[in-house]
């Protein structure tokens, strides 16, 4: 299951809604460990594509750089679909190359875009095996960490 929290969770829609018609993508790090998704880091699409997404390659090894330093991981992996369903398409099955992270879609088809509620699903990818997990969205992790604390007592 992927806990995120709600600002995280509309920063993502409003990336995918912001760079419509174009696939939107972006990382969210967090701890080495954790699965908490904790910085957003919305990326540019250097494909500039509605049917496609790439991450710039210098962006992508300063992030890379810049987490190690601050020892982060990429919990989450998003962009959007513009046209079809959140379900990942065969490529970007083939580009999933963090098992550890889950994998987010936004759809911004049929003017979701613009207004409204959006398909927001999360997969986890692994060796090219896709599994849809729940998605909880929370108001804050410290509300998670003591739900769990009293589940435990």
């Amino acid at each position: 299951m992927l806990t995120i929290d709600r600002a995280t969770h509309d920063a993502i829609i409003a990336h995918a809604r912001r760079d419509h018609p174009d696939e939107a993508c972006g990382v969210v790090a967090g701890p080495i460990g954790s699965d908490v998704p904790a910085r957003f880091i919305p990326m540019l699409n250097a494909a500039m594509s509605p049917t496609f997404y790439e991450f710039d390659s210098g962006d992508l090894l300063r992030l890379y750089r810049e987490m190690d330093d601050r020892d982060e991981e990429p919990v989450v992996v998003y962009h959007s679909h513009t046209s079809t369903e959140a379900y990942p398409s065969r490529t970007d099955i083939n580009l999933a190359g963090e098992p550890g992270a889950h994998y987010v879609l936004v759809s911004t088809r049929d003017g979701a875009d613009q207004a409204g509620p959006v398909e927001f699903r999360s997969y986890r990818i692994v060796d090219g095996e896709v599994t849809e997990e729940e998605v909880r969205v929370v108001d804050r992790y410290e509300d998670v960490a003591a739900t769990q604390q009293k589940a435990e007592h």
